[in-house]
């Protein structure tokens, strides 16, 4: 259905944009009548008439009940056709990878969840591939109505997905890894697939799928490292494509750690630095149940352990929560006084740790944001969790695929 997976922020010719808007208004509200469809649309209703015929012909598009008349003839409704299309998406998160299977209204059919295993970029990249495979496999969906592919991985990636760059300065030059993402799932899954940007995925995922659609200013935090932004209702990438890389390296971080990190296409303390205070708070001698969650030794704390131990409210779990939430809350805090959004969408794993960061974030945001700006802002959690990523570069495809109809 796709003829190709055209680039990042293309201007849409007046059929595609009409395309977007009508079968968006369709999945969103469907069934719904060619009436209502030119009222949402503002579209004439001629011209939506048209349309939907041509959706109808393609199969996109179905016909179904009557609806209610207040005299005369009934309208008949429409809705998509969601075994028309099928997308795959993956995403990259801090301590997993997941995948997951629509239907063109974002019906998720199959799901699948692995551990991230500590391999190198080039490797992690096929687990990627893999999962993707493995999952169309168990689906039972007609694989020849797979549509497009989806991708969301960390880093500033290049238009064509070929090139991720970290946006950690070594001295010299920055850390590159060249990797052909798009390629490598176009050879095996055999169809059109998009990369982006985890951030800039999530928030557009939230944004398509989650959010009330009128929202029009919004953040992305992901993890406290990368930023997806929306701005007067668009993605902003910046001059070069490089926006919302906030992660700095921490004085503590070392070449090698950071080289390391990239590699492993990871992020420097993505956590908020979180895990590593626990685990020098326990090392010291702090009592906490930590240490029996890792076996009785203290480098082997990990993310995991942390939220467990703040689920049964261990003292020394929500000490460090709360630091890392003060301390994250300073930075929404700028982009708060910077752009000025409605609404601050906090994912990319941290978001588990609960009402503890959550509330830390609040206190900071409260005491370091101008008040005009950050009594009019909501802090919320994801709606989507670790799947917002996967979802998000899904909706990226189904755009396309409605854009091109």
């Amino acid at each position: 259905m796709i003829k190709q997976m055209l680039l990042k922020d293309r201007i849409l010719t007046d059929k595609e944009r009409k395309n977007l808007a009508i079968l968006e208004v369709i999945r969103k509200n469907g069934p719904i009548s060619r009436t209502d469809i030119s009222k949402i649309t503002e579209l004439n209703i001629v011209t939506v008439s048209n349309y939907v015929s041509h959706y109808i012909k393609t199969g996109l598009v179905v016909e179904g009940e009557l609806d209610e008349s207040t005299g005369g003839r009934k309208p008949i409704l429409v809705e998509l056709n969601p075994k028309a299309g099928y997308i795959v998406g993956v995403g990259l998160n801090m301590l997993n990878m997941v995948g997951v299977l629509v239907d063109l209204e974002i019906n998720v059919i199959t799901e699948i969840k692995r551990e991230r295993l500590p391999e190198n970029s080039e490797a992690t990249v096929l687990q990627m591939v893999d999962l993707a495979v493995d999952m169309i496999e168990k689906s039972e969906v007609d694989k020849t109505k797979i549509v497009g592919a989806g991708v969301g991985i960390p880093g500033i990636i290049d238009e064509r997905g070929r090139t991720i760059r970290w946006p950690q300065s070594l001295g010299e030059k920055d850390v590159s890894v060249c990797l052909s993402i798009k390629d490598t799932f176009e050879k095996r899954l055999n169809v059109p697939t998009f990369v982006e940007n985890d951030a800039n995925a999530a928030v557009l995922g939230e944004k398509w799928l989650g959010l009330d659609r009128d929202v029009k200013h919004l953040v992305y935090m992901f993890s406290g490292v990368g930023v997806g932004i929306i701005i007067n209702g668009e993605i902003y990438r910046g001059a070069t494509g490089a926006a919302g890389e906030l992660g700095i390296s921490s004085l503590k971080a070392s070449r090698e750690e950071i080289l390391g990190m990239a590699k492993d296409l990871g992020r420097w303390e993505m956590d908020l630095g979180m895990t590593a205070r626990a685990q020098e708070l326990v090392e010291k001698g702090n009592a906490s149940v930590l240490k029996d969650l890792a076996g009785g030794n203290p480098k082997k704390i990990t993310f995991k352990e942390l939220v467990k131990a703040i689920k049964v409210k261990d003292s020394l779990a929500l000490r460090v929560v709360e630091e890392g939430g003060l301390a994250l809350g300073k930075k929404i805090a700028f982009l708060v006084n910077l752009l000025n959004p409605e609404i601050v969408v906090l994912g990319g794993g941290v978001e588990d740790c609960g009402a503890p960061l959550l509330d830390a974030i609040k206190t900071s945001v409260k005491e370091w944001a101008v008040e005009e700006a950050a009594s009019h802002v909501k802090i919320i959690p994801s709606a989507f969790g670790e799947n917002a990523v996967a979802l998000g570069v899904v909706g990226i495809v189904a755009r396309e695929v409605f854009a091109q109809a």
